[in-house]
């Protein structure tokens, strides 16, 4: 028996090491998962983030690219993940709200994952041809009333934020537009420039570049304040269409039962890099705001969707968006 007790002390003293072994996080390589194309906007957020968020890691975040069917497969595929922590989901108000609404999924949009932290949003802009010729938001709404039906308005496809503003633009303004869906945004912008479309509700990261040259005509941020990027673009509520806010917000999630430790890990990596100043201008210039640091909490981020849910579904149902 005595010579038994070294043997059990060691292995005791092992099975405490490799306890500690595996508490350890993270060990190894973490993958962002970003559900839309290589080189577009939310590819842009998602490799700034991946690229900052290793120093206070201590291992790289590998930028994974699953797109398709409005982000949902490869939200999809984050869903079904180990909850381990390494695999997580750069997601945003199309995935994690309006896609609950315009497809059947094979998942929940709030059930099947944790809360990490809202990260940052982008409002729409009402943009149009250069040659239109309402001068400013109410001169444009008169001018659609009085032409109903007359005016084209581009989106980027269905149930995307410039297709989903569209909609909510006519219903709180009482006008009513031929609605046209493209393949993405750029080449409803080609048509916007072409004169080919009269109008688009699009995202400050794609429409801020043609704004500053003169391409097209900016009427309104559709948001409550103005955006440092673009300080002289009045907000709707400065032109008396007060409330006519929509933005694409982006957050972080990660599959469902990821224990509260590691989340809190990966929420203290999100705060340190949203606070990193050379982040903040990068984002600022490509007309991001970021949250304020009291909603970069997980609980914040669950609040928000679930207050976004609220509002939208009704939207979207009632306008009878479906996903292609």
């Amino acid at each position: 028996m005595k010579k038994l007790l070294p043997a059990i002390a060691v292995a005791a003293a092992l099975g405490t090491i490799g306890s500690a072994s595996a508490q350890v996080y993270p060990s190894r390589p973490i993958t962002m998962g970003m559900p839309f194309a290589a080189g577009g906007p939310g590819d842009t957020l998602a490799r700034i983030l991946a690229e900052r968020m290793r120093g206070s890691l201590g291992q790289s975040v590998i930028v994974e690219n699953a797109t398709g069917a409005a982000g949902s497969i490869g939200t999809g595929r984050v869903a079904r993940a180990p909850p381990d922590g390494y695999t997580l989901i750069l997601g945003n108000w199309t995935t994690h709200v309006v896609n609950g609404a315009a497809y059947a999924l094979s998942y929940d949009v709030i059930s099947d994952f944790e809360p990490v932290s809202l990260v940052a949003t982008q409002p729409a802009l009402v943009i149009a041809r250069k040659s239109m010729p309402a001068n400013d938001l109410k001169e444009l709404i008169v001018w659609l009333k009085a032409n109903p039906g007359q005016a084209s308005a581009g989106n980027a496809g269905v149930g995307t934020a410039s297709h989903v503003a569209s909609v909510f633009f006519q219903k709180e303004t009482g006008t009513r537009l031929a609605l046209v869906p493209y393949r993405g945004s750029a080449p409803a912008m080609q048509d916007l420039l072409g004169a080919r479309i009269d109008l688009m509700f699009d995202l400050a990261a794609d429409a801020l570049p043609q704004v500053r040259v003169g391409s097209v005509k900016a009427y309104a941020v559709m948001a409550k304040s103005r955006l440092a990027a673009a300080s002289d673009i009045p907000t709707v509520d400065e032109l008396g269409v007060a409330g006519l806010h929509i933005s694409l917000w982006n957050a972080l999630w990660a599959p469902r039962g990821v224990p509260r430790n590691v989340i809190g890990r990966l929420n203290a990596a999100v705060v340190d890099t949203l606070a990193d100043p050379s982040v903040r201008r990068r984002l600022e210039d490509l007309g991001h705001e970021i949250f304020p640091r009291d909603q970069q909490t997980p609980d914040a981020l669950g609040v928000y969707q679930k207050a976004e849910i609220e509002k939208w579904w009704p939207i979207i149902k009632a306008a009878g968006i479906k996903g292609e």
